[in-house]
């Protein structure tokens, strides 16, 4: 039904199909295609490309795909477009395993409705006040993003009504399952009207998704994003930590280094593809733009170019990036890291072709570097780390092709003329060949005075190592999918037991836990602090220790935060600062 290629095919209810190569080509309203061009996509992603037309044309969908790969897109550009607006209803639902998560998908879903007019869309989940959501859904909601816990508590209250419902999302289903939600979807779902469409994103498929697919879908389309691997070995593949302030600066001095005989851009939009270009322009680069808005013939022409060496620095976006079929290309460089990993794999695969080697460099600065970690997975393959190119760099280059070019002019001969006018001048005002020499040189490099560029201090991937041998690694339950930073857990257990940072190695943070390398002589000292916190604990520090015990926050209750491990034990915390005595005893009673 589908190809895995950047054209596919979009499935209607007349069963017929119609080849679609990029977003404005999607059968949706204008008002939602504005929306996409104001973000600035251009092709969809594999899962998008798949299942947005599925979705629309009425199917059950099962979408297996990676975090990251775009699926908020795939289920909310559908429900957007079968929404009946002049119904004040709730028409849909999407089910959420964590509030942040439901915060994520509702932003992106207002993004998406920017221009449609009469939808109102709202996140229900733990944490806010309850009084403050009924009210809102009191106002008419036509799509509820949530958690199943807080969906349940609405369901109870009588305060959300499903039996209008005809969109049903499951988003992140395995991780609702491994959080123990089950029993909650299932009751959900039980509460909506069998004659509905029912859609679910996962990024595994275990027995459990399975059962539930079987027993509450009906025919589904099964759409799983098989990713392709690197195969290209000789391609070196560089990151530079940089910020967006000094891209242009880093860029223009890896130009000025390498000196690549054509080189390839990447940008994630047009409008910044269009920005760049102008900026090198600017600094007298031969540059020139290619991306979803030029015609054929203006492709076509600017390629021509590129290939004759008219121009030998190209700036792309990636729905152009599939028409650069060309092997003198020596360098790649992504100004902006590609939203999917696959992204990256067509990227750099611009170079290194025909037996030829090729070189990659990425930009990435803050929370990008863990979008490189995930990209050097996905590839399995390393990115070295290099350094920005420093001012005596640029210089040396700029001097040693000065001379290779003063080379190739006297074996070339026929300077005899030149000489002469060179004699003359020295005459007549008694300067001396090396003098002249070296304002030539200086002529030749320019006048523009560089400044050295001072990122902050690279944060390692690696905090701090200790010995092994004297090492105690501690298990968190706790992780990325509640937004943790190695920088959290550290602060959390520097502050709240006075330990140096110094008896505190590797951070390792996994999507749903933590391992946390610490002094074995610390251990021991580690836990008794934490456990011997003051009766006035706020509610954020017990929230820390908590986690750090395996306890995660699961709902809210009235004015009382519930906390579950993996065992099904329950603490239930009163919302308040201070924190009772009553409280913290149930707390350093569990640890």
């Amino acid at each position: 039904m589908y190809n895995n290629k950047n054209v596919y095919k979009v499935c209607t209810r007349k069963g017929k199909y119609m080849e679609i190569t990029k977003f404005n080509e999607l059968q949706v309203s204008e008002e939602i295609k504005r929306a996409i061009e104001d973000l600035g996509y251009e092709e969809p992603s594999p899962i998008q490309a798949q299942a947005i037309p599925c979705m629309i044309a009425g199917h059950d969908v099962i979408g297996q795909a990676q975090t990251g790969t775009g699926k908020t897109a795939s289920f909310s550009i559908p429900i957007l477009e079968n929404i009946d607006r002049g119904n004040r209803k709730l028409q849909a639902i999407v089910l959420c395993p964590t509030r942040e998560l439901a915060i994520q998908v509702s932003e992106e879903v207002r993004k998406l409705a920017k221009y449609m007019q009469g939808i109102r869309t709202l996140p229900i989940y733990g944490g806010q006040p309850i009084d403050r959501q009924i009210k809102a859904l009191k106002g008419g909601v036509q799509v509820v993003i949530g958690t199943p816990g807080r969906v349940i508590d609405h369901i109870n209250r009588k305060t959300l009504k499903l039996d209008q419902v005809k969109m049903v999302v499951l988003d992140e289903a395995d991780e609702m399952l491994d959080m123990g939600f089950r029993e909650d979807i299932e009751t959900i779902l039980s509460n909506v009207p069998e004659e509905r469409q029912t859609a679910l994103f996962s990024a595994t498929m275990p027995k459990a998704i399975l059962e539930l697919t079987k027993k509450y879908q009906k025919d589904p389309v099964h759409i799983k994003v098989v990713r392709k691997t690197l195969t290209v070995s000789n391609i070196k593949q560089y990151y530079i930590e940089t910020r967006k302030s000094n891209k242009l600066e880093v860029l223009t001095r890896l130009l000025d280094v390498y000196n690549p005989k054509l080189t390839v851009v990447f940008t994630n939009t047009k409008k910044g593809a269009d920005e760049l270009v102008s900026s090198l322009q600017a600094r007298g680069y031969g540059a020139d733009s290619l991306h979803g808005d030029l015609k054929q013939v203006q492709r076509d022409i600017v390629m021509d170019k590129f290939r004759a060496g008219t121009i030998d620095i190209l700036v792309a976006t990636d729905v152009a990036a599939r028409g650069i079929d060309i092997d003198d290309v020596e360098c790649v460089i992504n100004y902006e890291l590609p939203q999917d990993d696959e992204y990256y794999v067509h990227r750099i695969g611009r170079t290194g072709r025909a037996g030829r080697e090729g070189i990659a460099f990425s930009f990435a600065f803050g929370r990008e570097m863990r979008k490189l970690k995930d990209i050097e997975r996905y590839t399995k393959s390393k990115i070295v780390k290099h350094d920005i190119p420093s001012v005596n760099d640029v210089e040396e280059k700029k001097v040693s092709q000065f001379f290779q070019g003063v080379k190739e002019t006297l074996e070339e001969g026929n300077i005899a003329k030149h000489v002469q006018w060179i004699e003359d001048f020295c005459n007549e005002e008694d300067y001396s060949m090396i003098d002249i020499c070296a304002a030539i040189l200086k002529n030749s490099m320019g006048d523009e005075e560089m400044q050295e560029i001072v990122e902050e201090a690279p944060r390692s991937r690696d905090r701090h190592r200790l010995n092994q041998s004297d090492v105690t690694r501690l298990f968190l339950n706790v992780g990325k999918n509640q937004r943790i930073l190695a920088k959290d857990i550290l602060g959390a257990i520097a502050g709240e037991t006075g330990i140096r940072s110094k008896f505190i190695g590797n951070i390792d943070v996994y999507d749903k836990y933590t391992f946390v390398d610490v002094d074995k002589n610390k251990a021991r000292e580690i836990i008794e602090k934490m456990k011997n916190q003051p009766n006035g604990i706020r509610i954020q520090e017990a929230d820390k220790v908590l986690e750090y015990i395996g306890y995660r926050f699961d709902r809210q209750k009235g004015s009382h935060r519930q906390y579950i491990n993996a065992q099904g034990d329950v603490i239930t915390v009163k919302s308040e600062t201070p924190l009772k005595a009553c409280y913290v005893k149930d707390i350093l009673k569990r640890m």
